[in-house]
């Protein structure tokens, strides 16, 4: 199939250096820093070690401002080394001077890892603007003029149109990473016949459809998701318009300090929280799933992190799992949930993206895509 983007086997990349932009956004544990869980990191390793002739500046962000897990890329960097096996440097900065220099000092094999993109307002601000713009901020023009070429492997934030990821396409030849070229390749448009909720998606639809999840359900949901409103109207309009094809759970389990406590749907609001699906909505959605062709998993059923409230994640998970048909799981809570209860060898494709994932499947146009045919047209004549 002919190509319209560059990957890493167009260009010798020997003795050259590499800005390598890659979506390692993980959990993190923010009492202590901790990094949970490495799925996303250990994905991009065939694309760090295949750079192994290369000086390599890595790119990344973590989290959002304003979240609880929003922090440096030390831990990342340090698990990076790890795995690799061997020293992969931290540096405090993006684009200034701490950054320049260690970009400039680095030997054949070296890989760095440069501060969270997300800790510069540029970043965000300037987000969905022109390339031609974004090629202007500080995080582009000062980290440009000392790279040879740029390396997008973020697939998880394709779906995001911002400096980091896509401004090195206006002046860098820019290439997919192993990842990115994988995910673009593996996934093609489907139709969905039905959509089963739960989770954080399961208490907007339930409250779009008048059902009061109640004041702690539904004050995390204003805290963690922005513009709710606006989100509880679209998906009021999306019952609508597609009546009986997005199931609804029908019992919920409520966290009551930490003990189980199962209510049908008709008991809320309630005075606690929902962490988890009831086991009539589990057993409803695996006979859903076990007839599917083609199942698309985005996001777990509940806070499956504490054990007495994984058991609609696991088992959801466990029926995808043995299901006869194709199998696609992203996002990286649900990669995490995945690899927790060992099914992701029985998966058919675990993806790193959720957003992005979600967008390519309804046959929405990346930006990161859009961005790599753009220095595709633009760099053809460097072409080795």
């Amino acid at each position: 199939m002919a190509r319209d983007f560059f990957t890493m086997d167009d260009f010798d990349l020997s003795d050259r250096t590499v800005l390598l932009r890659v979506d390692i956004n993980s959990p993190i544990d923010p009492a202590t820093g901790e990094l949970l869980n490495d799925a996303r990191i250990r994905e991009h390793l065939l694309t760090i070690r295949e750079l192994r002739g290369a000086k390599v500046a890595l790119l990344a962000h973590q989290s959002r401002p304003g979240k609880d897990d929003f922090t440096t890329l030390e831990v990342h960097a340090e698990r990076i080394g790890a795995l690799l096996g061997r020293t992969v440097r931290y540096v405090p900065s993006l684009f200034g001077r701490p950054a320049i220099e260690a970009i400039e000092s680095m030997h054949v094999g070296d890989v760095i890892v440069l501060e969270n993109t997300r800790f510069y307002s540029e970043e965000e601000a300037l987000a969905d603007t022109k390339l031609e713009k974004m090629a202007k901020t500080h995080i582009v023009s000062r980290l440009a003029p000392h790279a040879d070429f740029f390396v997008l492997d973020a697939f998880a934030a394709a779906h995001r149109a911002q400096p980091s990821l896509v401004g090195f396409c206006e002046v860098l030849p820019s290439l997919a990473g192993r990842v990115m070229e994988r995910e673009r390749h593996m996934l093609e448009n489907d139709v969905v016949d039905s959509v089963l909720t739960s989770g954080g998606v399961a208490n907007l639809f339930l409250d779009a459809a008048g059902i009061d999840p109640g004041k702690p359900t539904t004050d995390f949901m204003r805290r963690e998701v922005e513009d709710y409103d606006a989100h509880r109207a679209m998906c009021k309009e999306l019952l609508a318009r597609f009546p009986g094809r997005i199931l609804r759970p029908m019992d919920v389990v409520l966290n009551d300090d930490g003990v189980r406590k199962p209510v049908p749907v008709s008991d809320l609001p309630a005075k606690w929280p929902v962490y988890d699906i009831g086991l009539d909505t589990i057993a409803h959605y695996v006979d859903e799933i076990r007839r599917a062709k083609t199942i698309f998993v985005n996001g777990p059923a509940g806070v499956f992190e504490l054990e007495p409230f994984s058991v609609g994640t696991r088992e959801l998970l466990t029926a995808v799992a043995e299901a006869d048909g194709f199998s696609i799981v992203g996002g990286g809570h649900t990669v995490a949930a995945v690899e927790q209860f060992g099914l992701a060898d029985r998966i058919d494709h675990v993806s790193t993206g959720g957003g992005a994932l979600i967008n390519f499947l309804a046959g929405r146009e990346l930006p990161l895509v859009t961005a790599l045919k753009h220095s595709y047209k633009k760099f053809a004549e460097t072409k080795k």
